[in-house]
């Protein structure tokens, strides 16, 4: 009785035409297929009245602060309703917030002198040097006196004097996180562009918003977004939140911006020379090349040339890049075998544009299959030899990397991470051809190489800074950089360190983020944390049941700290980096139009996993017409790949998940066994077990939670990965619920 439905458009859980559904497993119970032959015209209005139900109800959930010179003070501007701002001032030495000035006041005053009723507040201020006058422009020059919310027109000279070098600075795009999808809406007259700006630094230009129009894009927590005019001039920039997905353009005034592109060409530009700079000895007398795929010296007085290496061929060529020994004698190369390309087929059984199906190809690689490799080699100038290595340490790479010279103990040195990651060592090779290990990770599963791996140098390349999950959980170690062995723990504990923030050599401390840490908060909580090397003083800089993010000051004396749940809509409050403290509050989320309205908030949920004894954690849906009399089906959106955890944990007001229970489900997500941020052991369950996916744990997850809640129907229960959906209201799980009696089938 299973029912398996591949949805080959997965920008959704329910398929938006039958055409593209995929049967793969027949059956004769067909209650799904019923449900997903639904009109999708229905589907997408039931969607869009939710997304409309939401809309324009949660205020004063976004402080990005506008530090004033000196690293003091700092201005916000924050929506406190539909079209509704205020300017909000912060005073850091006193902990005062206020306002900036009377916003009311001076919008009334604004809209009276331009003869325009739609004007709004502007998006950017000046202050003076004394901070009692603000400067802005919006369609010529305006300046407000903060004692009596007075405004006057100002010269353009007055304003550009107070404006100095106060343009924004935009930053080109980094990853930060998940998809998201921001609703753009232009409330202007005149059209405008969405442009997004790369991780490079670019300009990339996206659709036209036309006046009283919408746009939704769908993009990514960090991804930065420049608003324009119909004159291509900026008007407003955007990095994505997770929890800040509407967007509202309601004022063309021109902002003075630097954009990143510049900066993004000057960062090619350095690479470049940084390039040209290795190949080049310290001395200045020798540089290398590669020419036929061997390494080749030229010596820069003379210009004659040697070749310095024998054996590279077009599938084991050496690499530009080189790493001299400071007194010039020698280098180390790094020869590069070239993997196989695998293609891999598949099939779209139902083209957009034509009715036979169409074949795709992409390059993808299989276990076994041979990959890109490194080879360090290692050469003598004096000798133009090539020195002997015994490779057994280093032999079978998935990558080498920080590759550098160190000097105390005469060696060049790199990090190697094994193929398989069960291995992760830092190698080094003295001038003599000696290889040896001095510091060497090995796990009987695996290594979690993307997330908790971090190998940092010490000042004087005395000690080094190791990540290692060693005792069950990840956590940070001080080590001797001559011997590798561990001087002191910095971390330790039953919580897991999840990522570096930043290593204070010069005063000897560890920024970091901890997920854990907090008892009595769901362990995938983040806080943001402070520890010296030695492990004392670990100083928790973040306060709050939720989730965090922060935003330093310019002079990381204070930090902006806003956290949430989905449960809890974001909380803002200003601390000190020195102990954490708090400074003042800065803004409560206010949800108070949501919660009139029919929008059902989200539950987190824990439960016993497969073991009786850990706690596996979730979140539930409802649908907005939920009835506590009524049986809803439920689904379960799975993810379940090793490398992260998937449940959200941020406050959201709208996601995939909430609008597919609007069609009348309950619908869960879960973290099962397997999935990344917990022990090491919570982690491992998923070692040559990727089939398991969690579901033991998800299944005593949902039977716990069926007894909590009666409206969740489990046995009609669908299971929807990376766009599939499974049905299985099959004998095996009932009878491990033990509830129904295998004939009710």
């Amino acid at each position: 009785m299973n029912l398996y439905l591949r949805l080959l458009d997965d920008a959704n859980c329910l398929p938006r035409r039958m055409a593209s559904v995929v049967l793969m497993i027949t059956v004769t119970f067909l209650p799904l297929l019923t449900f997903a032959m639904q009109d999708s015209q229905s589907t997408t209005n039931r969607i869009g009245q939710f997304r409309e139900l939401t809309r324009n109800k949660v205020f004063r959930d976004s402080v990005t602060p506008n530090w004033l010179p000196g690293n003091e003070h700092f201005w916000y501007r924050v929506q406190t309703g539909r079209n509704q701002f205020e300017m909000v001032f912060v005073d850091t030495v006193a902990g005062i917030r206020q306002p900036a000035f009377d916003s009311d006041e001076v919008l009334t005053q604004l809209r009276e002198m331009s003869g325009d009723p739609r004007r709004s507040l502007p998006n950017q201020i000046v202050f003076s040097e004394d901070r009692q006058i603000i400067f802005f422009k919006s369609s010529g020059y305006w300046r407000i006196d903060r004692n009596s919310s007075q405004l006057k027109r100002a010269d353009e000279a007055d304003y550009q004097q107070s404006v100095g070098s106060a343009a924004n600075d935009v930053k080109p795009s980094t990853d930060r996180g998940g998809d998201v999808d921001l609703e753009f809406a232009n409330h202007t007259e005149d059209a405008i562009r969405l442009i997004w700006i790369d991780r490079a630094g670019e300009q990339v230009p996206y659709d036209q918003i036309n006046p009283g129009d919408s746009f939704r894009q769908r993009t990514f927590v960090g991804h930065v977004w420049l608003v324009v005019d119909s004159s291509n001039r900026p008007i407003r920039w955007f990095e994505a939140e997770m929890d800040e997905t509407e967007i509202v353009i309601d004022s063309l005034t021109p902002l003075e911006l630097i954009l990143p592109n510049q900066e993004a060409q000057a960062t090619r530009s350095r690479r470049a020379a940084s390039l040209q700079a290795t190949r080049r000895s310290p001395d200045g007398k020798w540089e290398t090349f590669v020419q036929d795929h061997d390494l080749h010296v030229r010596n820069r007085e003379d210009q004659s040339t040697f070749q310095l290496s024998q054996s590279g061929t077009a599938d084991h060529t050496f690499e530009e890049r080189v790493y001299w020994s400071p007194k010039s004698r020698f280098l180390l190369a790094r020869q590069v075998s070239q993997g196989e390309n695998r293609i891999v087929y598949m099939i779209e059984s139902s083209p957009e544009d034509q009715t036979q199906p169409k074949l795709h190809s992409h390059v993808y690689a299989k276990p076994g299959d041979k990959i890109v490799q490194q080879t360090p080699r290692l050469f003598d100038l004096e000798t133009r030899t090539d020195l002997s290595l015994d490779t057994s340490l280093f032999d079978n790479p998935w990558s080498i990397s920080q590759y550098y010279w160190h000097a105390p103990t005469n060696e060049f040195r790199f990090l190697y991470n094994q193929r398989g990651h069960q291995v992760v060592r830092l190698v080094g090779i003295s001038t003599a051809g000696i290889v040896r290990s001095i510091i060497d990770e090995q796990s009987n599963t695996f290594i979690d190489y993307r997330n908790k791996v971090f190998f940092h140098r010490g000042a004087d390349d005395t000690e080094i800074i190791w990540m290692s999950e060693r005792n069950g959980w990840n956590h940070l170690y001080l080590c001797d950089a001559d011997t590798g062995t561990v001087k002191n723990a910095i971390t330790s504990g039953e919580w897991v360190v999840r990522s570096i923030d930043r290593v204070d050599n010069e005063s000897r401390q560890v920024w970091f983020q901890a997920s854990g840490i907090v008892p009595g908060q769901d362990p995938y909580y983040l806080h943001f944390c402070r520890v010296n090397f030695d492990g004392s003083d670990l100083t928790i800089l973040t306060e709050g049941d939720g989730t965090h993010s922060i935003e330093y000051s310019p002079d990381r004396k204070f930090l902006i700290d806003r956290y949430s749940r989905v449960d809890l809509p974001p909380q803002t409050n200003l601390r000190r980096t020195s102990d954490g403290s708090l400074v003042c509050h800065l803004e409560s989320a206010d949800w108070s139009a949501l919660h009139e309205s029919e929008w059902k908030l989200p539950t987190p949920f824990a439960a016993k996993g497969r073991d009786g004894q850990t706690d596996i954690y979730g979140v539930i849906y409802w649908p907005s017409d939920f009835e506590a009399t009524q049986s809803y089906p439920v689904i379960e959106s799975i993810y379940a790949g090793p490398h992260a955890a998937f449940v959200p944990k941020q406050f959201s007001l709208r996601n995939r998940m909430h609008e597919l229970a609007q069609l009348g489900f309950i619908v869960v997500q879960i973290d099962g066994m397997g999935t990344n941020f917990r022990s090491k052991a919570f982690h491992d369950v998923c070692w040559k077990n990727l089939g398991d996916s969690g579901f033991p744990d998800r299944i005593a997850w949902l039977k716990q939670a069926a007894q909590v809640f009666p409206q969740m129907d489990w046995f009609d229960c669908v299971v929807a990965e990376n766009g599939a959906l499974l049905y299985f209201p099959a004998t095996r799980e009932q009878l491990l619920l033990g509830d129904r009696p295998p004939e009710a089938f």
